[in-house]
């Protein structure tokens, strides 16, 4: 039986985030290229995606490609935008017949050409989809996104658009990447690291954490079912005691 059948569908998270870590480590075990485990990792991301919208997650956001990893070696970099160009292709219809709307976060200014072209065209075809928001961070980096909304809100403030005894989180969330994106309920990291990768650490203020050892190839459906009902176990307070929850 599948552990679908034990998930609250009152209870399920509005916006999951994924921290997909292992393709190197899953490659590394079967004496492989890192290659061969970032190919692989895409199968993981077709199993997420449809399980969210399957189960009627309205929010899905994959960290695939942060602003640290452009230091990797070039051959490994240039294999995985070669993957994200041949993935978005492969998957445009999926999108399209599961009405998924494609949008992206980060500095795409640093990302290759035929990748930015590829992702615009891709996000210009499904933007008037509404059953799912997947939003891909690549070459994201949380540290760098408040830097730059701290000097996007400076600059109003100095041209009087924005008073500085005004700003609050409402006008700090308005300046983020993630500006049209709901705060993430659960946030889910792979193969067994706990540390959060500078991964949007402003939006998790209050998600729930789950790691599991599972490399990010091997991550399915099942998995992604066993991490929503932990999640439906927890009780989220939010600062508030249990009884004033009750």
């Amino acid at each position: 039986m599948s552990l679908k059948n034990n998930i609250q569908e009152n209870l399920l998270p509005n916006h999951i985030a994924i921290i997909m870590d292992g393709n190197g480590r899953w490659a590394k075990i079967r004496s492989m290229a890192r290659a061969f485990g970032h190919e692989n990792g895409a199968k993981a991301v077709r199993q997420v995606v449809e399980g969210c919208a399957e189960l009627g997650v309205e929010n899905l956001t994959l960290y695939a490609f942060s602003t640290e990893n452009w230091n990797r070696p070039k051959l490994e970099v240039e294999t995985l935008m070669r993957l994200l160009i041949s993935s978005l292709r492969k998957e445009m219809n999926t999108l399209l017949d599961n009405n998924i709307k494609l949008c992206t976060i980060g500095n795409l200014n640093t990302l290759p050409k035929k990748v930015y072209k590829e992702l615009t065209e891709v996000m210009e075809k499904t933007k008037l989809n509404n059953r799912m928001t997947l939003t891909v961070a690549l070459s994201y980096g949380s540290r760098e996104e408040l830097v730059n909304t701290v000097k996007e809100i400076s600059v109003k403030v100095k041209n009087n658009i924005i008073s500085a005894e005004k700003i609050d989180e409402s006008i700090i969330n308005e300046h983020l990447y993630t500006q049209n994106l709901p705060d993430v309920d659960l946030l889910i990291r792979t193969s067994g690291e706990q540390r959060l990768s500078n991964f949007l650490l402003w939006q998790i203020a209050y998600a729930e954490l789950y790691f599991t050892n599972t490399l990010w190839p091997d991550f399915s459906k099942e998995d992604l079912y066993q991490a929503i009902i932990e999640y439906q176990k927890r009780e989220r307070r939010f600062g508030k005691t249990s009884e004033q929850i009750r």
